[in-house]
């Protein structure tokens, strides 16, 4: 019985010792940690942003009165077609066409009076004093004619421009001072938007860019349109610049008010770049993890610039060719034996996969 329970025990003994023994083989043969590779190339960076804002007229002007005084007629109300120089509104003007009537005969007495002296004085019946007197009364006479003539032209508004009716703010009857707003006429064919670009990104702009417009009504359509303008101050808190995108002409059902996103898109002068997912961080600094011939990784320090889209400028710290890794972080450690698994830079002798989850 004795030398039956040695055998047992014998044995578990010895599977046990099998046991670990296998277990730290398997653990000297762990697999490689999989990741995504990106071969560092240089190109040039494009950058793509999506900036909201909403639509104005181009041309957009508010009629103001030159004139105090009553309206006797407002011919337009919001949404009329007007052509430049059609009537808009009229001002009573009874009170100023009799002025220029007084002021018409003054500047005709004042000019016989005037032609008289210069007679006389060839003569030698009058003074040249009293010539030049002749001479500035018709003077004045005539300029308080033209002043008066202007005044009564002032009592009638026209259309600035062909275009639309915007806002009408006084009835016929009302009455006046100077420079009060009455309508405003807007030209809806040329609408524009204003939106606001980073500090960075400003020098890669020029007038005439295209940019894409989106406008929420009228759907998912993009419509063409173009930078015209680029405003040369940046907001110091922000770091932004402002610029004016155009469309030239405006789709059908756009109209100044609407709510829009305007798509830019504009590239960078070359630049070695790598995928933004590629940049780590730590205490030392920004590094990345760069793939070594042996099939390991190693950590290396890098100097990053400019962060478009998914992708970012590296300045300093890799060249191009050098393969690095773009997924698979999560335990990775430099020294580490690595396998590529898909990517852009995975061996030729390596089935492209999707991109592993290993971060």
């Amino acid at each position: 019985m004795l030398k039956i329970l040695a055998a047992v025990l014998l044995a578990l003994l010895v599977a046990g010792c099998g046991n670990e023994s296998t277990g730290k083989t398997a653990k000297r043969q762990r697999p490689p940690h999989l990741v995504e590779l990106f071969e560092v190339k240089s190109g040039r960076l494009v950058y793509t942003a999506q900036r909201a804002g909403s639509l104005r007229a181009l041309h957009e002007v508010k009629i103001l009165n030159e004139e105090e005084g009553r309206l006797t007629e407002v011919v337009v109300r919001e949404g009329d077609r007007v052509a430049k120089g059609d009537l808009l509104a009229r001002y009573d003007d009874r009170i100023l066409r009799a002025q220029l009537d007084k002021a018409a005969a003054t500047r005709k007495q004042a000019e016989v009076d005037y032609q008289r002296n210069r007679q006389m004085k060839a003569k030698g019946f009058v003074s040249d004093d009293a010539v030049s007197r002749a001479t500035t009364v018709f003077e004045i006479a005539r300029a308080e004619e033209r002043l008066l003539a202007a005044r009564l032209e002032n009592m009638t508004l026209t259309a600035p421009f062909d275009g639309v009716v915007s806002k009408r703010l006084v009835e016929p009857g009302n009455a006046t001072p100077r420079h009060t707003h009455l309508l405003t006429v807007i030209d809806p064919s040329r609408l524009i938007t204003d939106v606001t670009v980073s500090e960075l990104i400003l020098p890669q702009l020029k007038l005439g860019d295209r940019a894409q417009v989106r406008i929420d009504a009228l759907g998912a359509a993009l419509h063409e349109g173009r930078i015209v303008r680029i405003h040369p101050a940046i907001d110091p808190a922000s770091r932004t610049g402002h610029i004016e995108v155009t469309l030239d002409p405006a789709p059908t059902g756009a109209r100044a008010g609407q709510f829009c996103r305007v798509l830019l898109e504009t590239g960078v002068n070359e630049q070695l770049s790598a995928p933004l997912t590629a940049l780590q961080r730590d205490p030392k600094g920004e590094y990345v993890m760069v793939y070594r011939n042996d099939g390991t990784v190693a950590r290396r320090g890098v100097t990053s610039g400019l962060r478009l889209g998914d992708r970012v400028e590296i300045r300093a710290g890799l060249k191009a060719g050098e393969r690095i890794v773009a997924k698979g972080f999560i335990g990775l450690k430099p020294g580490q034996k690595v396998k590529p698994v898909g990517g852009e830079a995975a061996p030729a002798d390596m089935p492209r996969k999707a991109a592993g989850k290993g971060g």
